[in-house]
Order: C-alpha cells, then sequence, then structure tokens
C-alpha cells in the first residue's frame, strides 16, 4: 500500500550509496547475497531473544535489499535473474525472522508465527504468480517501472513488512498479538490480490 510512496524516497540515498560499491566492481547479486547472509543472522539471533541485534540485522538486510537495485541500475546490469534471486531471498529471510520467533518462546509464539507463515505463502504465492502471468502478457507496470517483474500492489507490501519485522523486535513480548494482527492484513491482501490479479489479466486477455 505504501510502496508507491516510499520507494522514490529512497532512491536518491540509495543512489548515493551504490556510487563507491560502483566503482570498486562489486556487483547487484554480491550484495543480494550479502545482504540475504546479514539477514539470516537475525534467525539465531531471534532464538536466543537478541532483539536489538536482531533488528539490527533486519535494517541492513533492509538496505541491502534496497542497495542491490540501485547499483544494478547505475551500473546496467540489470537482469531477470537477479530479480529472481533478490524476491527468492526475500521471501526466504521473512520466513527466517517469523521463525526465529517462534523458537524464542515456542509457548507463546509459534502459533501465531505458524498463521503469519500461512499468510506469507498467499502474500507471496499470489505476488509470484501474478509477475509470471503479467511478464507473459506484457501487462504495463505503471508505478514500479524499475522492478524486475510486475509488482501486484496490496495492502501490505514490503513497506509495511519491513515496519511489521521492525515492530516485533521492538515489542517482542507481544509478538503474539501483532503477528496475529499482521497475517489478517496479509490475509486481505492476498484476497484482494486474487480477485484484482484474476480480472486484470482477463481484461488484458480480452482486448
Amino acid at each position: 500500500m505504501l510502496d508507491r510512496w516510499t520507494m522514490p524516497l529512497t532512491h536518491g540515498p540509495l543512489k548515493r550509496l551504490a556510487q563507491p560499491l560502483h566503482k570498486k566492481r562489486i556487483t547487484p547479486d554480491q550484495v543480494t547475497l550479502w545482504a540475504f547472509l546479514i539477514g539470516m543472522t537475525a534467525l539465531p539471533l531471534l532464538a536466543f531473544e537478541q532483539f536489538g541485534f536482531a533488528l539490527l540485522a533486519i535494517v541492513l538486510n533492509r538496505v541491502g535489499d534496497g542497495l542491490d537495485g540501485a547499483l544494478a541500475r547505475l551500473s546496467g546490469r540489470t537482469s531477470d535473474a537477479g530479480g529472481f534471486l533478490d524476491i527468492g531471498l526475500d521471501f526466504v529471510f521473512y520466513a527466517a525472522v517469523v521463525f526465529g520467533f517462534a523458537l524464542a518462546n515456542p509457548t507463546q509464539n509459534a502459533l501465531a508465527a505458524a498463521l503469519l507463515l500461512f499468510a506469507f505463502i498467499g502474500t507471496g504465492t499470489s505476488f509470484l504468480a501474478f509477475a509470471i502471468a503479467a511478464k507473459h502478457q506484457a501487462v504495463e507496470r505503471p508505478h514500479f517501472p524499475t522492478k524486475a517483474f510486475y509488482y501486484l500492489e496490496g495492502l501490505t507490501e514490503g513497506t509495511e513488512t519491513v515496519l511489521a519485522l521492525i515492530i516485533f523486535c521492538l515489542f517482542p513480548e507481544h509478538f503474539s498479538t501483532l503477528a496475529i494482527l499482521f497475517s489478517i492484513a496479509c490475509l486481505i491482501t492476498t484476497a484482494t490480490r486474487l480477485w484484482g490479479g484474476y480480472w486484470t489479466l482477463r481484461r488484458h486477455e480480452a482486448d
């Protein structure tokens, strides 16, 4: 819901961060992999209830996630392969953070974490399935022209997910309640994406 406004605000700072990396011939895929590895340290940190350090790992991962795209545009190395790697590792990272909270307190958090992972399956599959069909049908993407794939909007997008992960770390004792609330928002997103995506493709096929 917020990505169309937050993404343009990050382009300038990310481009400035990408310039020294470009000069050192660091590739976008290298940034993607390093950001993923840093982000995955959040899982054991959360399991051992080191929520402050986990939050740092999450923030660094998200900065890296934006930085690889900025570097790709700067270096002219945008590719479907890079876009695939980026989004694939993003979903693994999101699931790892939720799993980390389940490990931190299985009795209190496991059920809410399972519900959120269930909801993530819905948002992730509806997002990626539509992207495949949209690319095949050459559907235009007016709000996110720099993305490597069609970016299907919804109530919970990247910005909302990052904010949720940050809030989870800031208030870990309330993870269960917060995760249930975010799960409901994700399920609404899944429903609207399936409905909107279906009719978007039907209209495009009819033209």
